[in-house]
């Protein structure tokens, strides 16, 4: 159920506040996994808006653990948020695109380590198997479970444009299956993307509504440097989303989704020193 908010929206502060009664915070791990869409599977550049470092912090190619990486975000979380419970966020690339016994190693390293109240996971629809969903449904008698599916669009000709390397009907094969599990799905989109108008945004939040899932990540589209996306903006060959013009966006956005949906975010956050555009992100 629930609770009343001073929001118009369910945000996943109030909703984790309503299943464990104290702050809880995700911690980001970065476990140096990768994609088929860099790693020649499906092709090497990535999305038009991924750079390599694939939203990850760098912390496992500095040598450091996910024990190590969530005992830092701990102390740190704990300070600032006063957060007494913790999600392990495996945020970087891929997060089920490994050998099955390598994700069972990562996953219960991170469940291992104290007040880790559960794991969400950051992925594409194209890149879970029966056997993951198996894996983490097993968990889900213990732990909250979220599967975060990039989605980015509901529309094909868009998805092809940014190079996603899936289209619509694998996010909704993936989400069939992964239903009646347990697990927790958030969908993630993202607003500004090239040749979309703000009908064919809408008309994603449509999609979304229908499909009745647990949560999801809005973003806006900025540009950061080493990215193909980089080159058309510099070619004049895209134009980014102005602050009050995503405000609006997202505004109509949310209306158009069942209010009970968990809202985890209204925005991204590009590190400062990569962002080329737009200067307000």
């Amino acid at each position: 159920m629930m609770q009343t908010t001073s929001k118009r929206y369910y945000d996943f502060n109030t909703y984790l506040r309503d299943r464990f009664g104290c702050r809880v915070q995700k911690i980001t791990i970065d476990a140096g996994l990768t994609c088929p869409n860099r790693d020649g599977r499906l092709a090497r550049g990535g999305c038009v808006y991924c750079n390599a470092k694939g939203s990850g912090t760098g912390a496992y190619a500095q040598g450091f653990s996910v024990t190590q990486q969530l005992l830092r975000g701990k102390q740190a979380l704990a300070r600032r948020y006063k957060a007494k419970k913790f999600l392990a966020y495996f945020q970087s690339f891929s997060n089920t695109y490994a050998p099955l016994e390598h994700l069972k190693r990562l996953y219960a390293e991170a469940l291992a380590v104290a007040d880790v109240v559960g794991l969400s996971i950051g992925t594409r629809p194209d890149c879970v198997s029966e056997a993951v969903l198996n894996l983490l449904e097993g968990y889900t008698q213990e732990y909250l479970i979220w599967v975060e599916y990039g989605l980015q669009s509901a529309h094909d000709r868009t998805l092809q444009l940014i190079n996603r390397g899936h289209d619509v009907a694998c996010f909704q094969r993936t989400v069939a299956a992964t239903r009646n599990r347990g697990i927790q799905i958030c969908a993630h989109v993202i607003l500004g993307l090239p040749g979309e108008s703000k009908q064919d945004m809408l008309a994603t939040a449509a999609f979304l509504r229908d499909l009745n899932l647990d949560g999801i990540k809005i973003h806006v589209l900025y540009v950061i440097k080493g990215t193909p996306l980089e080159d058309l903006y510099r070619k004049g060959r895209y134009r980014c989303l102005e602050q009050t013009e995503y405000i609006d966006l997202v505004c109509d956005f949310l209306e158009r989704l069942p209010p009970g949906m968990v809202i985890q975010r209204l925005t991204g956050d590009p590190v400062k020193s990569e962002l080329v555009a737009p200067a307000w992100a």
